[in-house]
């Protein structure tokens, strides 16, 4: 089996290449460029593509592909809202995802968002380095009792509610299957609207679908407590970005912690620093100096790419063989 890697980094290629030699019969090409619609083409004499988050495998693309022969398409992430799963089943074509990589670590880039922003360590550090040990605007809260709110509880949001109780918080959690572990150990169930009241912080983990999209709106913000930090690790389109700026700027919002982004196709992943922005919304959220933003590195440990590597490559594996993998996902 061939397979024609899309939108690659030097750590894409690290993790595949150190994992490849158990599979005598998968042969791996990288590019750069992402999929979408103008360069499905590129796939031509492959029989599988491997894609990542930002690839657009819309009808379009998915139609391209199977033209020139495609016949798998594996995510290396655990999302696909990125596809257009009902072209891809009339296609006959089959979608594998990697479920599960590396939660913990997922779960801990949140929580480093909340320490960094709650504590002002970013700031403060800028301090310390111009030799300015003032400790003026740098005053935090405490965790410990403050109720933190988790908006889906699966792999990654059990993991940081864990981690949350750890800190002595008083977590609520909204999910329609609520996990009873976690209930168990003390997390409290409750619908959305009342978890966006009653909580300090919301921390965003579930995927993005149709019914989720702009899950965080003006609304959603409006209900929640004056000064209250907002937490995304999961998908940029479930907030509502310029409902975000509009709290941001009464001072409602107290805080933002931001891994995703809803326009981050084309901009996250890449150096641009000698570029001029072009996103004024993404350029206007920088202005803010309580909002921190990273480039969609929460998953990025050494784990979760030797995890997605042999997932993916597992995933191929069975495929070639005739065995469905376990991991498809489809429009039904």
């Amino acid at each position: 089996m061939d397979i024609t890697f899309f939108s690659t980094k030097k750590y894409d290629r690290a993790s595949f290449n150190a994992a490849i030699a158990q599979y005598p019969h998968i042969n791996l090409r990288y590019l750069d460029c992402r999929l979408d619609a103008t360069t499905a083409a590129l796939a031509t004499g492959a029989d599988a593509v491997c894609a990542f988050v930002n690839d657009k495998l819309d009808a379009e693309c998915i139609g391209q592909l199977a033209a020139v022969g495609i016949r798998l398409v594996l995510l290396r992430c655990a999302g696909f809202n990125q596809v257009d799963l009902a072209a891809a089943s009339a296609h006959n074509l089959v979608v594998a995802r990697v479920p599960a990589y590396a939660p913990e670590g997922v779960a801990e880039h949140a929580v480093g968002l909340i320490l960094a922003l709650n504590r002002k360590l970013c700031k403060a550090h800028a301090r310390v380095r111009e030799n300015n040990f003032s400790l003026e605007n740098l005053q935090g809260f405490n965790l410990h009792g403050c109720t933190v709110g988790v908006v889906g509880t699966g792999k990654i949001g059990a993991a940081f509610a864990r981690i949350m109780l750890g800190f002595g918080c008083n977590v609520l959690a909204h999910d329609p299957t609520p996990d009873s572990a976690l209930t168990a150990l003390g997390v409290n169930y409750v619908p959305l609207d009342a978890l966006c009241r009653a909580s300090r912080i919301v921390s965003l983990h579930c995927p993005l679908t149709p019914a989720t999209r702009y899950l965080i709106d003006d609304a959603a913000l409006s209900a929640m407590p004056a000064g209250v930090m907002l937490i995304n690790t999961s998908r940029g389109g479930l907030v509502d970005t310029r409902a975000v700026i509009k709290h941001l700027k009464t001072g409602h919002l107290g805080y933002l912690g931001l891994d995703v982004y809803e326009e981050e196709a084309g901009l996250f992943f890449e150096d641009e620093s000698d570029h001029i922005l072009q996103d004024d919304v993404f350029a206007r959220l920088q202005t803010f100096p309580n909002v921190l933003i990273t480039g969609h590195q929460a998953f990025l440990t050494q784990e979760a790419l030797a995890n997605i590597a042999e997932t993916s490559l597992a995933n191929a594996e069975s495929e070639r063989q005739g065995i469905d993998c376990g991991n498809r996902v489809s429009a039904s």
